[in-house]
């Protein structure tokens, strides 16, 4: 006599879900949430050592275009709500890690530099500009995006925000506007560990850098790769995936290359601290 035995996760219910239900609702959290936990260690890092020298901000910059780009790529394409709830946090957690950089800077320049900023105005006191200053409309790209005052960054996310806006609501039945607009985005993404992989690369150290914060950007892009491809989601979405996952395992073979180099800074810089 033989026994057999049917196993059917949907037929298991807990408080009104069933098993699918909740692995579904666990899987869509993890993908609002989980983009912003590689940062956290990286925020913590800077904040206790008050150097944010070994960041680059250029990846707040790929990721607050990126998710800009996705937002309005979503009027023109409807895809999943939570990874338009993704985008929304992701932007404001850039924005955060943006702040808490500018102001450590800031406070730690032994030299004061140049007043940069993005419109050149001098915030609350009007829209003179000091001979002495810099700002986005010198067409200097040495001072693009290293601006020393974070009311600049807002200006440029508001203004780059307003631009392609702008373009989405004129060209919204254009489709190859709007497959553009989503190529673009999750291109823009896939890039975000390039300006930290050539950071490293100039430096040739990955001193300052967190380590944490890379791996849980591994991580997250396999999860986040599978996630598009079971759920089908553009092809943008999940070759460009692909692509983020290769630029993280590059950076951890960086953290091997210059381990040696890592630890001769760190040497130096405690005696210099002593």
């Amino acid at each position: 006599m033989e026994a057999s035995f049917d196993f059917d996760l949907g037929a298991i219910s807990i408080m009104g879900f069933t098993i699918i239900d909740i692995i579904s609702i666990g899987s869509q959290a993890a993908m609002v949430l989980g983009g912003v936990v590689p940062f956290i260690p990286q925020y913590i890092d800077i904040w206790k050592t008050r150097n944010a020298e070994g960041f680059s901000l250029f990846v707040c910059l790929a990721l607050l275009i990126a998710n800009i780009l996705r937002i309005m790529f979503w009027f023109g394409k409807h895809f999943e709500l939570p990874l338009l709830a993704q985008s929304i946090i992701m932007i404001v957690t850039m924005l955060v890690l943006v702040q808490l950089c500018v102001d450590v800077r800031s406070k730690t320049e032994i030299i004061a530099s140049k007043p940069r900023r993005f419109s050149g105005s001098n915030g609350l006191n009007g829209p003179h500009v000091d001979a002495q200053s810099h700002s986005f409309f010198d067409l200097d790209p040495a001072y693009f995006w290293r601006w020393t005052d974070f009311l600049s960054y807002l200006e440029f996310v508001a203004a780059f925000s307003l631009v392609v806006g702008l373009l989405t609501f004129l060209l919204i039945n254009n489709q190859v506007y709007i497959e553009f607009l989503g190529f673009m985005a999750v291109f823009t993404e896939a890039m975000l560990g390039a300006p930290q992989f050539l950071r490293n690369f100039q430096n040739k150290s990955t001193a300052g850098m967190s380590k944490k914060m890379v791996g849980f950007w591994t991580c997250g892009d396999i999860f986040k790769t599978v996630y598009f491809i079971l759920r089908e989601a553009p092809a943008q979405f999940w070759i460009c995936g692909m692509l983020q996952v290769s630029i993280d395992l590059s950076i951890f073979v960086q953290v091997f290359i210059y381990r040696n180099n890592a630890a001769v800074l760190e040497r130096t810089s405690k005696s210099a601290i002593s």
